[in-house]
């Protein structure tokens, strides 16, 4: 990595941001990896298991606009400090409150959305200290906070067999507490943020035909990598019989792949273009998620082409948030809300999908093969624009990045 990355902008926000983000994305999840022991205590079916899991995805889906227009209006720090004293209390009442219900889990399910809002946040934040050719590695450092995903995975199950799944809301305050008051020591709004723009003015961006291309292909990136990150303790459970913790270990090696190839992702695309990475990531997504649909003979065979499909998954997301600052760099903002939302509604689907897929088939082959089939179909979408987008804003008349 170039020294001059280092210097370009603001490192202790960069990282508070990191912080923040890999957190909040740990309590985001943290339904998925507890599954299988709230499903046993309160009795739920394949499906309602599926939609418990996916209903904080979809929150977080659509409280990313929310954040994204508090983010502009606001500015990102103050936005992020809200956001954060909102998932404390929220885990306060699921800690200390009665989750004895279907009905109360979708509940909490929705205010932990707010902690998945946490990326229309920590993107902004640490975008707007850097200049166009170090967008792809400082929002792939700031996205890799995906890698709190795998914590939930890897920590969760082992806590709820030691104290009670409802006691590892409580357990989670501690480190959420401790991000609280590191964000609020280190992180900086940049002094060149763009001005607040008015309500309406959020609408004229989905007028552009980009931002929903964009909005599509991360969709796919992040709606597979969020929707396996919330399933796959489900999936190792019922398909091979694993104990929840050996389930949990398991997502976690899967999940941590995807997150730690983020900021390669970033860094690839910055030297050889965003198009040409994330086709490479899609060709590779659509293959694994195919093949994985088959249902493997062992549960080792599983974790190897889960790990792979998340490696493309993961290195994916890094790529599209390379190419969106590029297009976008005045609504940073509000854009990271809107491809954020669709990355959400993304894993809301495919976690979703693969309950009523095992629920109506008794098997997860028709869920995990229709959302192969999206990688191929956002592959054929980059396909269709690439030569427009590097004629036009991609240009090298235009910026000093390579698209």
């Amino acid at each position: 990595m170039k020294t001059s990355f280092w210097k370009a902008g603001h490192t202790p926000t960069l990282l508070a941001a990191f912080f923040y983000f890999d957190l909040s994305f740990m309590v985001w999840v943290l339904l998925g990896p507890l599954a299988v022991q709230i499903s046993r205590d309160l009795g739920l079916s394949p499906a309602q298991k599926g939609l418990m899991v996916a209903t904080p995805l979809l929150a977080g889906a659509l409280l990313r606009i929310v954040m994204g227009v508090l983010v502009d209006h606001l500015k990102p720090k103050k936005a992020g400090a809200i956001g954060q004293v909102v998932v404390i209390a929220a885990l306060t009442w699921a800690w200390l409150g009665q989750l004895n219900s279907y009905d109360a889990m979708l509940t909490l399910g929705i205010l932990l959305g707010v902690a998945g809002a946490a990326f229309a946040v920590a993107l902004p934040l640490a975008s707007r200290w850097y200049p166009p050719e170090h967008q792809g590695t400082a929002l792939g450092i700031a996205g890799a906070g995906n890698s709190g995903t795998a914590f939930a995975a890897l920590f969760a199950p082992s806590l709820a067999l030691a104290f009670g799944w409802q006691n590892v809301f409580g357990l989670c305050l501690i480190p959420l507490s401790i991000a609280f008051l590191v964000y609020m020591a280190f992180a900086k709004d940049a002094p060149a943020a763009p001005p607040a723009k008015a309500l309406v003015e959020y609408l004229h961006v989905l007028k552009d035909k980009d931002a929903w291309w964009f909005m599509f292909f991360y969709s796919v990136t992040f709606g597979g990598f969020s929707g396996l990150a919330s399933s796959l303790t489900i999936y190792f459970n019922s398909q091979y019989g694993l104990s929840p913790v050996t389930a949990g270990y398991l997502t976690a090696a899967c999940v941590f792949a995807g997150s730690i190839v983020r900021p390669l992702g970033g860094v690839i695309a910055d030297r050889i273009g965003g198009i040409k990475t994330l086709s490479i990531m899609y060709v590779l997504a659509a293959s694994f998620l195919f093949i994985a649909s088959f249902g493997m003979p062992s549960y080792i065979a599983a974790l190897a082409v889960f790990v792979a499909a998340m490696l493309a998954l993961g290195t994916g997301n890094g790529a599209v948030f390379q190419l969106v600052p590029q297009r976008f760099r005045k609504e940073i903002g509000v854009m990271t809300g809107l491809v954020g939302m669709a990355g959400g509604v993304g894993g809301f689907y495919l976690a979703s999908s693969l309950g009523y897929s095992k629920q109506l088939t008794g098997s997860y082959q028709f869920g995990l093969t229709l959302f192969s089939s999206l990688a191929v179909l956002a592959l054929l979408g980059l396909t269709m624009v690439k030569t427009r987008w590097r004629t036009t804003w991609g240009s090298a008349a235009m910026t000093a990045a390579k698209i």
